[in-house]
């Protein structure tokens, strides 16, 4: 009985695994080096209609008077959809009002990351492919 390698190919078990090894450590430095900034608050504009700004305090009008509503009658469907609406538009604009930037690094520690990634993937794709005929 013939034992596989990854991918059920004969490739090589140590390619998967330092190629693996290789893409965990790249994406976690990767991702480490990243900073995230958010400017939401509630003047924020979230929704322009023209000349008129839908700020992000405003949204929560209608979550309040569909929590009223929900409260007053929980079967009453215009509460459940001015909640509704109100939380999706709320969640949309945290969402939307982050950035992303990365962090200052050199360029020796920019390459180190980006050759963990690129080359880790490069192993782990070439290990499920066959690496010659099997004996």
């Amino acid at each position: 009985m013939a034992i596989n390698g990854a991918g059920g190919t004969p490739g090589g078990l140590g390619r998967f695994f330092l190629g693996l090894t290789m893409m965990v450590a790249g994406g976690y430095l990767f991702l480490s080096s990243i900073r995230v900034y958010h400017f939401f608050n509630m003047g924020y504009s979230l929704y322009t209609f023209g000349s008129f700004r839908l700020t992000t305090g405003m949204t929560l009008l209608p979550l309040g008077l569909g929590i009223v509503m929900i409260f007053y009658s929980a079967r009453n469907i215009l509460g459940w959809l001015l909640f509704l609406g109100s939380l999706l538009a709320i969640c949309v604009g945290v969402i939307a009002s982050i950035r992303f930037s990365l962090a200052s690094m050199s360029l020796f520690d920019l390459l180190v990351i980006l050759t963990l990634l690129l080359g880790g993937l490069g192993l782990f794709l070439s290990s499920l492919r066959s690496q010659g005929t099997p004996a």
